[in-house]
């Protein structure tokens, strides 16, 4: 008996297309996951960028600054004694030699305590001559006791020495003899009291007159020294130097130790300048500083490095190491290029405003064939005013993104069109 064979039919697609779509979708997205780039892309124009090519060369290891002439040494005007300005005796920009009157003040408070003073001494100086016109008198006194004293003594002596005579012949009673006898010996007892109280008296009148002495020469110096603040009224020149600046009118109140003015000393000149405080750490007196004028370089010295930092920088002052130049005014500027260490061979990358992004810790690495750039980490040491000495994420001859990263500085991947 014959079965029949039914003929088997093939996958109909047509009939099943969801599936076969599904399908399609389902081996596109396996690939993509598998073999796909997930990077975060952004596309920007060439034109807007700045590439520069990593190089390894010599890194000179200085920093560029600006600095403004300045005078050697600037002495603050300042009077000692204040008062009321009567006569601005020089203008501002005169030269003036040490010593030379700037200005002249007027105190009458000043002119009563020198009154007051001379007053004081010559009542002091009275008291102390009436004082040794009283010891005087006392000492002559004094010794014209002693001198009735002793011929007191010898009187009674005298007769102490009959009295024993004519008592050893049996002529006078034995009362009488002991009578001078008793008479003499207190005499001389009353003697060296009078002596020791004389003693006494005359060791006190000298520290008395000792005590005085001082006090009157304490007084003559506080004469002498209220004197000098009058001369202090005349408000002079500390050194030779040109007056920069006089603050002052006639009529005007100046209180002590208040700033007037300054002298500027011409002898020689300084550069100030303004460093940012990344170098706080590598900057320090004795570093040497060039810069260009009018084709010819001169040679500075760091002198004073000022550890206040204001703003991100700290000043620094530097010093002519030889020749200046000539016709140097205060209040110009010049461009100091300071060498902060010896020059080695490093790879390089031109500075930019990328660094302002990253802070140098990546930057954006272009492919060989320029199309793309990616984000790569580095790491920057040094750095001068025109390149970055990389130590670490970037080799020679690699090309590098170094415009600022502002508006793309999220996106991993750029495409470059």
């Amino acid at each position: 008996m014959d079965i029949k064979i039914e003929k088997k039919r093939g996958f109909n697609w047509k009939k099943h297309w969801p599936l076969t779509v599904a399908g399609g979708i389902g081996i596109v997205v396996l690939c993509w996951l598998l073999w796909g780039n997930h990077e975060s892309t952004l596309r920007i124009p060439r034109n807007e960028l700045t590439i520069s090519q990593v190089k390894r060369g010599e890194f000179k290891d200085y920093l560029r600054t600006s600095g403004q002439v300045m005078p050697i040494e600037v002495v603050q005007i300042a009077p000692e004694e204040g008062g009321i300005v009567m006569e601005k005796v020089v203008e501002e920009g005169a030269h003036i030699r040490k010593g030379d009157v700037i200005v002249r003040l007027q105190n009458s408070s000043l002119d009563l305590q020198i009154l007051n003073a001379e007053a004081e001494l010559a009542e002091k100086q009275n008291m102390l001559r009436n004082t040794q016109v009283t010891m005087e008198q006392d000492r002559l006194t004094n010794m014209t006791e002693q001198a009735q004293l002793d011929m007191d003594i010898e009187r009674k002596q005298r007769a102490y020495q009959q009295q024993e005579r004519l008592y050893g012949e049996k002529l006078v009673s034995r009362e009488q003899y002991l009578q001078s006898k008793e008479d003499w010996e207190l005499a001389s007892k009353k003697r060296q009291l009078v002596a020791s109280r004389l003693k006494q008296d005359s060791i006190y009148r000298s520290v008395q007159m000792d005590q005085m002495e001082d006090n009157l020469a304490n007084m003559r110096k506080n004469v002498v020294l209220v004197r000098q603040r009058k001369d202090k009224l005349e408000v002079r020149s500390a050194i030779d130097g040109e007056l920069g600046l006089l603050d002052v009118e006639l009529g005007q109140s100046i209180n002590p130790g208040q700033k007037i003015g300054q002298i500027n000393d011409l002898s020689s000149y300084k550069v100030q300048a303004q460093v940012d405080e990344h170098y706080i750490d590598r900057v320090r007196t004795g570093l040497k500083a060039t810069f260009e004028r009018d084709g010819q370089n001169y040679e500075m010295t760091i002198r004073k490095v000022y550890p206040e930092v204001r703003d991100g920088k700290f000043r620094v002052d530097f010093v002519f190491a030889g020749t200046r130049p000539e016709q140097l005014r205060s209040g110009q500027s010049f461009y100091l290029n300071v060498e902060l260490g010896q020059s080695e061979e490093a790879i390089l990358v031109k500075r930019g405003t990328f660094f302002q992004t990253t802070g140098g810790r990546w930057i954006y690495v272009l492919s060989k064939d320029g199309s793309h750039a990616y984000r790569r980490n580095i790491s920057i040491g040094r750095q001068n005013p025109s390149y970055y000495e990389v130590t670490e994420g970037l080799e020679q001859g690699e090309q590098v993104i170094t415009s600022g990263y502002e508006g793309f500085r999220d996106f991993e991947r750029l495409e470059i069109k």
